[in-house]
């Protein structure tokens, strides 16, 4: 009897078990999101949605993102047709005002993510949109979805995936996958990627200069496809490459490929059979939900449809059409019933509709192994070419002092480097001297290749700092390993955007790209023909350079002696031959670069789309790389000059930021030139604060918010003097000035020590004072001890008794208290 039981319940397990995984429950957990609006429009395609789901068999709950305004939910009428998720409305944006109703589906994906328990009782996420019918039971892992690799249907319309809309908002254009309608992922990609999915679409949509048909690829050329970019820029931000199949979803009046089998219907578009048609748009107001026994006009019946049409594809065509719309009319049927509703009379049609005939047509499918194994090996051949084309090691350095000043540009920069996608390390070329190096703080902030200072020449004794930049460069060239093929050489005082790569901007040996500096006009003068035999090869360029390893090589050591010969010839420092407004000879390195460069015939491909200073008016449509914030720039009445924060330790002081830039949606928005320009420039103040915020973070400041401004000066001594010791901060030499314009209105609340020094002077005065007056006190209370002896030994024995103990807990409050006593 015993046997007996224990093989039944093995009998069970297993049936139970072969039951799972049959409808593909396990192992894992599956949550099916779609997004809807409080209108009848929504509500009659909820119902057929929901039907459809339960008749798939799709496995897992599912939720509607029910997004509607306060006003539209006090008459909403289908609060119950569906598990339902309430999502504040963001059809009009709340800080643009703009109205773009497709917005709510990014944002209620988020606010899902954010407020639903579910969401965190969940492995994958099927996003479906309303305006579908499921056929079968979406399961990610039996359709090759897995984690990283998202599953997807083509949207092949997105061209802006290949034009300059991907290159404008991702950095990695190469990454943008022309999908949507189905998304099959996991959880933790979703939780990744829908941030950046309602940003980029906010994003996208502000985006008006390109909107145009021959660049979204929508009819309309009005911006309405802004969140599918937002969906594809955001995956490619966050590294996903999609598993894209064409045969898992199909626009019913679409012909499907043979041997394959759909497994949703997505009727966004008009479709006909015969005389008979259907487009959702037509029913836009339709209270069909509400309104008992009306269905949809009924499309022709199966038998018809094989009259019609002899071709097999273009009958299964025709066929997946009726299909779609009966399912929607079973669906309403059902509801009606469901809302209490009378019986209905019979028809023909509802005859139809509980036929077994009809059931047997609408029974769950499956995506065939052919289809499945096409797709599959369509993303292989896709992955496989680009595998057999790797591309070459890159490396990016920078050169930088041991100064506050170079500090926080490094930390800006680094930051930048890891949010920009920039392949290969960053190394920073740090100049000082050992005394300077004794002192310095900032061991930390970078991967460091430390060079010994010129700043003061050697020989000549020529203070000039800019000379550290070749020299660290050459110094880097023959004391370190690189196995780099191509090197991008930057300033400390940039912000990266985006990746800097030879394959993109066609970097080949002997031929360098470079940014131009226009304002070298020694380049076309005297100055050019005294210090290198090619003058006509020489270029005005600078700021960002990417060469050859092996050109580099060649170079450095003539880039340092053209250096330093340009620097010697005090004769032609003159503004009208050099260009450098001081007329000090202070671009001598820039000329260094361009005339060595000429000396070994190095023609470079100037790019101007590579770099461009905040403050400029930007080229329309060009997605600049790199921030080069050398020159004061300015929104409105706020501005930023970096030679105005030379001395400040930004680094090394909790909290410390730069002024906050204006919000964007303060922008003017009458001149599309200047606003965009401003944006820019917000950019690159703001990253340069986010950047600082995240180095404080990374350096356990304490919480702001908790400490008073007191705590907080102690808390930075006290860390500063444990980790490093004390620092005189007048060590510090200063560093490349630049052009500049002072601003009466320029970052006013400058970080210096002027104002915390004179905080803690006033402390330790308070202190001082308070150590005398207490010493006065005692002093007063002894002498009055002294005047006192006269009155007799008794009395003094007395008071002997009462001081005992005097210096023990409470010592100085029973002190006083005793004095005090009669």
């Amino acid at each position: 009897m015993e046997k007996l039981l224990i093989l039944v319940v093995f009998l069970a397990l297993g049936i139970v078990g072969s039951g799972q995984k049959r409808i593909g429950e396990a192992p894992w957990r599956i949550h099916t999101l779609f997004s809807t609006e409080c209108q009848n429009y929504f509500d009659w395609q909820t119902v057929g949605l929901m039907h459809s789901f339960k008749k798939a068999r799709q496995p897992g709950p599912i939720t509607r993102l029910l997004s509607c305004t306060e006003e539209e939910k006090k008459q909403y009428r289908g609060m119950n047709l569906a598990p339902t998720l309430e999502v504040p409305s963001m059809s009009r944006h709340p800080k643009t005002g703009d109205w773009y109703p497709a917005i709510n589906k990014p944002a209620g994906v988020v606010h899902w993510l954010k407020h639903s328990k579910e969401a965190d009782n969940v492995d994958w996420v099927i996003i479906l949109d309303a305006d579908m019918i499921i056929r079968g039971p979406i399961i990610p892992w039996e359709l090759g979805a897995e984690k990283g690799r998202p599953l997807a249907a083509l949207y092949g319309y997105l061209i802006g995936c290949d034009n300059i809309l991907a290159e404008l908002h991702t950095m990695h254009p190469e990454l943008c996958d022309k999908v949507g309608g189905l998304l099959a992922m996991h959880i933790d990609d979703l939780r990744a990627l829908a941030p950046l999915w309602l940003s980029k679409t906010e994003e996208v949509r502000e985006d008006r200069a390109h909107w145009s048909t021959n660049i979204t690829g929508d009819v309309y050329g009005k911006g309405w496809i802004s969140e599918m970019y937002g969906y594809s820029f955001g995956a490619a931000e966050v590294g996903l490459r999609h598993k894209i199949t064409d045969d898992l979803m199909i626009y019913p009046g679409y012909v499907p490929r043979e041997g394959s089998e759909p497994i949703l219907f997505h009727y966004g578009l008009p479709f006909t059979v015969g005389n008979w048609s259907f487009s959702k748009l037509e029913h836009h107001e339709d209270d069909i939900v509400y309104q008992c026994g009306r269905l949809f006009p009924e499309p022709p019946y199966p038998r018809e449809v094989n009259l019609m049409e002899t071709d097999p594809n273009e009958r299964r065509a025709l066929m997946l059409s009726i299909e779609c719309v009966d399912t929607l009319n079973e669906g309403l049927f059902f509801q009606h019933a469901a809302s209490g509703c009378p019986k209905p009379k019979l028809s023909r049609y509802l005859s139809f509709l509980k036929s077994r005939t009809f059931a047997e047509l609408t029974r769950p499918k499956y995506l065939t192994k052919f289809a499945l194994q096409n797709d599959n090996a369509k993303v292989e051949r896709q992955v496989n070419v680009e595998a057999a084309k790797p591309h070459p090691k890159i490396h990016t350095i920078f050169s930088a002092e041991c100064s506050p000043y170079f500090d926080w540009q490094t930390v800006g920069l680094v930051h930048s480097f890891k949010l920009s996608g920039q392949p290969g390390n960053i190394t920073r070329l740090l100049s000082c001297t050992d005394d300077e190096l004794k002192q310095y703080r900032g061991h930390d902030l970078a991967t460091t290749h430390y060079v010994p200072s010129m700043s003061i020449h050697p020989l000549t004794r020529d203070w000039y700092p800019a000379i550290n930049k070749p020299a660290a460069v050459l110094h880097w060239i023959n004391h370190a390993y690189i196995d780099a093929e191509f090197i991008v050489i930057l300033d400390a005082d940039m912000i990266m955007r985006g990746p800097i790569t030879p394959w993109e901007f066609e970097t080949t040996r002997g031929r360098p790209v470079s940014a131009p500096y226009d304002y070298l006009i020694g380049c076309n003068n005297v100055l050019s023909k005294l210090h290198t035999r090619n003058p006509k090869a020489c270029d005005k360029v600078g700021g960002v350079i990417i060469m050859h390893i092996d050109d580099l090589r060649k170079f450095a050591l003539l880039w340092l002696h053209k250096t330093e010969e340009v620097r010697a010839d005090k004769a032609h420092y003159a503004t009208n031959i050099t260009g450098d407004i001081y007329g000090s000879g202070w671009i001598s390195e820039m000329y260094g670069y361009s005339f060595a460069a000429a000396e070994l015939n190095f023609r470079h491909t100037i790019n101007r789309e590579i770099m461009i200073y905040p403050g400029y008016v930007p080229e329309p449509g060009v997605n600049y790389r790199v921030f080069h914030y050398g020159l004061e720039f300015r929104v409105g009445n706020w501005s930023f000059d970096k030679a105005n924060w030379r001395n400040a330790d930004m680094v090394n002081k909790c909290w410390a930021k730069f002024p906050d830039p204006p919000d964007p949606s303060a922008i003017d928005r009458t001149d599309e030139n200047s606003r965009q320009r401003d944006l820019l420039s917000i950019e690159c103040a703001r990253t340069l604060n986010e950047a600082l915020y995240l180095h404080h973070k990374r350096r356990n400041c304490p919480d702001p918010s908790s400490l008073t401004t007191l705590e907080m000066e102690l808390a930075n001594e006290i860390s500063t003097s444990r980790k490093f010791g004390q620092i005189d901060q007048t060590s510090a030499k200063r560093s490349n000035p630049v052009p500049r314009n002072d601003s009466e209105e320029s970052s006013n609340s400058v970080v210096n020590d002027q104002p915390l020094s004179s905080f803690r002077f006033w402390i330790v005065t308070l202190w001082a004072l308070s150590s005398l007056g207490f010493l006065a006190l005692m002093l007063a209370i002894f002498s009055g001890g002294k005047k006192r002896k006269t009155k007799g030994k008794h009395h003094k024995s007395k008071k002997r008794s009462s001081y005992s103990g005097v210096f023990d807990s409470n010592g100085i409050d029973r002190h006083l208290r005793n004095a005090e006593t009669p």
